[in-house]
């Protein structure tokens, strides 16, 4: 029976109605698409709810709140006493305040929220991801209240939502699935601990030994019991070194269920994934099916009524487990969208509503490759990502390069990143006919990308885009630490590159020399002016290296170079104040961003990662060879926060002896929480720091007197 309310909608399913195969399903739509989204054609006309509260806040609310304004259906948001001016708030035809910033006394408030749906009488709610959007007992509460949840049914949550039953279940839906536990002793080392209610990475940790594994536990269920609210963990055998592929599947309350095709998830730091794509490169049509259709034999085995995520380990023999059900929207969602022509937001209140699907498993195309890269405010340097606070003061996404990039974020320049929640800036996807048209045009969408006031992950991403493995598709979950066994460390420059962001750097040096000198022309007699200025020979410093750079000016705005040998015609396509500076060396076009600039000092971004520039004239180079350099502090005594956030617990106390490596304290940040470490032996002397505390990026919290060497 369908819900009430009075507007009308469209069904978001294409088929094979996209026409012109060159650009593809994404670019087809891209007519009636909403700020990169490629919203569907009209077909049915069909009556959906008057009002639906968005549960949720960020980019995945604004999303939401997309399809709502399409379909012709008011929204409601709420937010913490933080996101009173966040963009998904300005969305919405209305919000509601419904706690102080804490997620528990906000958008984990049940009771605050329940008070929201009622004084503004939204008929259904969608949860988005996290927070609420698997607790079952929240669904509860909503069927207690007539009021429509937008996700399925409490009892398939229940049990696809904890970890642990699903597993039992999927063994009699005759799932493939990995030898869970019975005892520690008999599935042996190595195990994945696990938190049973929740996802995104949260509340999950890799045991080698006895000790990581009672550490593990500890930290785990303390994140568990902090983003899902329930504290219990799975023990499973840890797979090493797997692909993790997931299966979107879509079912109703008529009985129907189908696929949508598979994505590749395997890029991930701390388990919560980086970079996904659809379709995957290791997938053949068979597998798929294998794969898909034992996705819809366990959705089907409990009754399962809206849009779900069947995510699977896979080993290099194409082997694929079962390894959790997420029963929500998940986050990639984009990319099965841009390969299929299927809303899926639509679809969940589609179903929500009591309709049907409107498609057969026979009718779901999948058309192209479409990439999907998550930014984040956060240091790719430490630890692959740890989190960055601070205000917007500049922000454009990169929409407008291509109907073929979709950009989904809640973030618009003014927005501040906070501790209190995740740090995703956005979902920059990209679309291609082939993977190599996807990932070139993440490139270029990469290097369009404008983020001022927070450091982000783009030098991860574009860096991981562009590794030869990558290229080759050849992708496990540990590519980054395989990859990277130092951790990232930005990019390194090829020898094209380097000239690139030389030939660049000098002209900037040039144009900043000649814009002075027509201003000291300007303001003396012209008897006095002197003949302008056509040559100049440079040095420009860069990571610890010296190049000599001739710069000759002929003409027509271009210059003739020659750095280290090599000869160089450069000249700029857009002014210097652009956002993003485009240059054209030999002939390339190259997409440089200018972060800052203080005196001969550049700091300019090429290929993703910022690069500092000294340039100096030959003669200011040969003076400054005779200033002293200055040693490095040892800092090994300090421990300083990697991160702003909220202390958890300090393990130690002045006088306390302590040995390299050992934890002397832990740190919260996004709901994620990191043990801090001793880099040295030697006596604790001062401790700056109690639980629950905030503090900030770069804080010491621990000063250790180190032991003297006999």
């Amino acid at each position: 029976m369908a819900a009430r309310g009075l507007r009308i909608g469209v069904s978001s399913f294409l088929g094979g109605s996209c026409k012109n195969s060159q650009i593809g399903l994404g670019a087809c739509l891209s007519r009636l698409r909403l700020n990169g989204f490629h919203t569907s054609q009209a077909c049915n006309s069909e009556k959906f709810f008057d009002k639906i509260l968005i549960a949720n806040r960020g980019e995945i609310a604004c999303r939401v709140m997309r399809t709502c304004q399409r379909l012709g259906i008011k929204t409601v948001a709420i937010y913490s006493e933080a996101d009173a001016n966040a963009l998904h708030v300005k969305m919405a035809d209305e919000s509601v305040c419904v706690g102080p910033p804490p997620t528990g006394a906000s958008y984990l408030n049940m009771n605050a929220i329940l008070d929201a749906i009622r004084s503004t009488g939204a008929q259904a709610v969608h949860p988005g991801y996290g927070f609420l959007s698997e607790n079952y007992r929240f669904v509860g509460r909503l069927e207690e209240e007539g009021i429509t949840f937008i996700g399925p049914n409490a009892k398939a949550m229940h049990a696809m939502g904890d970890k642990i039953e699903s597993k039992l279940i999927g063994k009699r839906a005759k799932v493939n699935i990995i030898p869970g536990f019975e005892g520690v002793v008999k599935v042996s080392y190595p195990v994945m601990l696990k938190a049973s209610a929740g996802g995104g990475g949260k509340g999950m940790r890799v045991a080698w030994n006895d000790e990581e594994a009672r550490e593990g536990f500890r930290l785990s269920s303390q994140e568990a019991a902090s983003s899902f609210g329930d504290d219990r963990l799975l023990v499973e055998r840890f797979i090493d070194n797997p692909r993790h592929i997931e299966i979107q599947v879509i079912g109703d309350k008529h009985g129907n269920a189908v696929y949508l095709n598979e994505r590749e998830c395997s890029i991930q730091r701390r388990n919560q994934k980086v970079i996904e794509e659809a379709p995957s490169p290791f997938v053949d049509p068979d597998m798929r099916r294998a794969m898909g259709e034992q996705a819809v034999s366990l959705a089907k085995a409990v009754g399962y009524d809206s849009a779900g995520t069947v995510e699977c380990l896979v080993d290099s023999q194409k082997n694929f487990y079962f390894l959790e059900m997420n029963t929500r929207l998940q986050v990639e969602h984009p990319i099965t969208e841009m390969t299929t022509g299927v809303d899926i937001v639509e679809q969940m209140i589609r179903v929500a509503a009591g309709y049907p699907l409107p498609m057969k498993q026979e009718d779901i195309p999948l058309k192209g490759w479409a990439i999907e890269s998550r930014v984040y405010a956060e240091d790719p340097t430490k630890n692959f990502g740890l989190p960055s606070i601070g205000r917007l003061y500049k922000y454009i996404d990169p929409t407008h390069i291509s109907p073929n990039v979709r950009c989904d974020s809640g973030i618009v320049e003014g927005s501040e990143i906070s501790i209190y929640y995740d740090s995703m800036i956005s979902k920059l996807a990209t679309y291609g006919e082939t993977r190599d048209e996807a990932i070139d045009l993440m490139n270029v969408a990469l290097d369009s990308y404008v983020i001022r006031g927070v450091t982000d992950n783009v030098s991860l991403l574009r860096d991981v885009l562009n590794h030869p493995k990558f290229r080759a598709g050849d992708i496990t979950t540990k590519f980054l630490p395989m990859e990277y066994p130092k951790g990232f460390k930005g990019h390194v420059l090829t020898e094209k590159e380097r000239e690139e962001l030389l030939a660049t750097s000098a002209y900037m040096f040039v144009q900043r020399v000649r814009r002075a000198r027509t201003f000291k022309n300007q303001s003396t007699s012209v008897d006095k002016v002197t003949a302008e200025q056509t040559s100049w020979e440079l040095v420009c410093s860069l990571l610890g290296e010296s190049y000599p750079i001739n710069v000759t000016y002929i003409g027509d705005g271009k210059y003739r170079m020659v750095c280290s040998g090599e000869e160089i015609e450069f000249f700029a396509g857009t002014p210097l104040s652009a956002p993003v500076f485009e240059g054209n060396v030999n002939g390339k076009k190259v997409l440089l961003q200018t972060i800052s600039k203080h005196g001969n000092l550049f700091n300019i971004q090429h290929c993703g990662t910022i690069y500092k520039v000294r340039v100096h004239t030959k003669a200011e180079e040969e003076l400054m060879q005779y200033m002293p350099v200055k040693d490095e502090e040892d800092m090994s005594p300090f421990l300083k926060s990697p991160m702003p956030g909220k202390v958890v617990s300090v393990a130690v106390v002045v006088g306390d002896e302590v040995r390299e490596g050992q934890e002397l304290a832990v740190v919260e940040a996004m709901k994620m929480q990191n043990s801090l470490h001793s880099a040295t032996t030697g006596k604790v002397i001062k401790v700056n720091y109690k639980a629950g505390d905030n503090v900030a990026e770069g804080d010491i919290m621990v000063q250790i007197e180190p032991v003297k060497e006999d």
